[in-house]
């Protein structure tokens, strides 16, 4: 039977691509760990500052690198994303 990869408290990295909606990338802490969506695990994830928690998919999310300090509350997303984000949202 297939398991899960990451477990619970561990930190993960994602970079907040996909989806149909502006996303921060950062590193995060994996706080449940969901069944699957079809055939590929899903995580509840949250970010340090953050009050919500996101559910992601297996793929979305990777083990950071050593040297990454970087939190979701620190990323900050470009103004050229935000605008597209906007112009998606028809803001613009």
């Amino acid at each position: 039977m297939a398991k899960h990869i990451y477990s619970i408290g561990q930190q993960v990295s994602f970079d907040g691509s996909g989806g149909t909606y502006l996303k921060l990338a950062g590193v995060f802490t994996v706080t449940r760990l969901m069944p699957p969506l079809g055939t590929e695990f899903q995580y509840r994830i949250k970010g340090g500052a953050e009050a919500h928690e996101r559910v992601v998919l297996e793929h979305e999310l990777r083990v950071p690198d050593k040297g990454s300090s970087i939190g979701a509350a620190d990323s900050r997303a470009s103004s050229a994303a935000i605008k597209t984000a906007r112009v998606f949202m028809g803001q613009s």
